[in-house]
């Protein structure tokens, strides 16, 4: 039997400790911010008088807009810091999300989204490289409870907006004050961060499973990177494609309770505008939820037969939802999904970036950005088939997902043993 000796834990000092702090408020007005304006859509959409396609396409502006900055986010980190990044693009995303509120006319709502989703990408780098800047100051993982933190701030948001649609709380007033409280917690939270430029990292120093600073999207260098170093082989397109796709169909999952969630409930079921708002709620709680216990649950079963269960789960909450339509089912079916979904994104970054024969960070880009592909098509089709059917029909995509990723759940690992390799058992 092989001894181990631990290496020594030096506790983080008060700084680090504080420096989490901050990054943790950072990732929640980062959730909060986005779904103060999720369960008002519908009255936006009434106002503006959008068919369900013209709706989708607004939505879709959103992943357009990601897609185009995504790239631009190392540029700006080296120049201001991931921190001072992270803290400005709160402040900015928070008045354009204002903006939307405030959209007179269909374009503006369209392209008030657009410079949300060029906002929000290099704000989602900045806050994720500066977390993993405190993660190497603590020596060990602590990436995932900021993640948890987003989804506790969508969860939040999401019940801000509930109560200010029971109010009757104008939009403007309701977007008007998130923006200030949100901007204020961004600039206090910059105070608190890790001073200075972020510092380039050997690979030798990069904890498992974590990114370096630097190491922000850049799919063409990835793409030559897998071409030229790689002599890429059938196997690892095959993966590489099947860990985007479930990537994908959870994305589709995620961006259903983002985008249509409320919209179902308040057109289809004729539920009231604040009791609709939980549509989103149950999807992003029970996410945060699954957040909380999902790394216990992938260490006891392992990421495939995590996923499997969480493929069901979504199959049969939402299959159930729709043959049966009621509030409470879709509440239930919502919730279902939402927990289905939690560990999927981090389980496929996690297989892409240990794919063997890939330099390290070059899996992990490419299933990225493949990921978002997902946030792009899911409001176009789940519009075009509203229009063309009804958003119940419409909606099956996401037992559709569920199926996905059941099917395709072999590419992921099974348990993992303490030192990092895959159990074949």
């Amino acid at each position: 039997m092989r001894s181990m000796t631990a290496p020594a834990v030096v506790a983080p000092s008060t700084a680090e400790r504080r420096a989490r702090v901050a990054v943790a408020a950072l990732f929640f007005t980062n959730g909060a911010i986005y779904a103060n304006v999720i369960p008002r859509f519908p009255e936006i959409k009434a106002a503006l008088g959008l068919s369900d396609t013209l709706y989708g396409l607004s939505i879709a502006a959103v992943p357009v807009g990601a897609l185009l900055s995504g790239l631009a986010a190392g540029t700006f980190i080296r120049w201001l810091s991931s921190a001072r990044l992270a803290a400005i693009g709160t402040v900015l995303l928070a008045v354009a999300m204002f903006v939307v509120g405030l959209a007179a006319a269909p374009w503006m709502f369209a392209a008030s989204l657009f410079v949300v989703g060029l906002l929000d990408s290099i704000t989602d780098v900045a806050q994720n490289a500066h977390g993993l800047r405190v993660q190497r100051r603590y020596g060990r993982s602590i990436i995932n409870s900021f993640h948890a933190i987003w989804s506790l701030g969508a969860v939040t948001g999401g019940f801000m907006a509930a109560a200010a649609i029971a109010l009757r709380l104008p939009l403007s007033v309701h977007l008007l004050g998130t923006a200030v409280l949100f901007s204020a917690t961004a600039i206090v939270a910059l105070r608190f961060c890790l001073p200075g430029h972020d510092e380039a990292v050997p690979d030798a120093a990069v904890p498992d499973g974590s990114i370096p600073d630097a190491a922000v999207p850049d799919v063409p260098a990835a793409l030559s990177s897998v071409r030229h170093r790689a002599r890429i082989s059938p196997r690892i397109v095959a993966l590489m494609a099947g860990l985007a796709l479930i990537a994908i169909a959870s994305t589709i999952v995620e961006d259903v309770g983002n985008s249509w969630a409320t919209l179902y409930l308040a057109d289809s079921l004729a539920a009231p505008a604040a009791l609709a708002a939980t549509g989103y709620i149950a999807l992003i709680g029970f996410q945060f939820i699954g957040r909380l216990v999902g790394d216990r649950l992938v260490d006891r079963l392992g990421q495939r037969a995590v996923a499997r269960a969480g493929g069901v789960l979504v199959f049969i909450g939402m299959a159930v939802a729709l043959a049966f339509p009621s509030i409470a089912t879709t509440l239930l079916g919502f919730a279902a999904a939402g927990f289905g979904i939690a560990t999927l994104v981090p389980a496929t970054m996690s297989a892409a970036d240990s794919i063997p024969g890939l330099r390290p960070g070059t899996g992990l880009t490419v299933v990225t950005w493949l990921m978002r592909l997902g946030f792009l098509l899911s409001p176009l089709i789940i519009g075009v088939v509203s229009d063309a059917t009804d958003l119940r029909v419409a909606l099956l995509i996401v037992p559709i997902a569920g199926v996905i990723i059941i099917v395709l759940a072999g590419v992921l690992k099974r348990r993992v043993t303490p030192d990092g390799t895959p159990n074949p058992s």
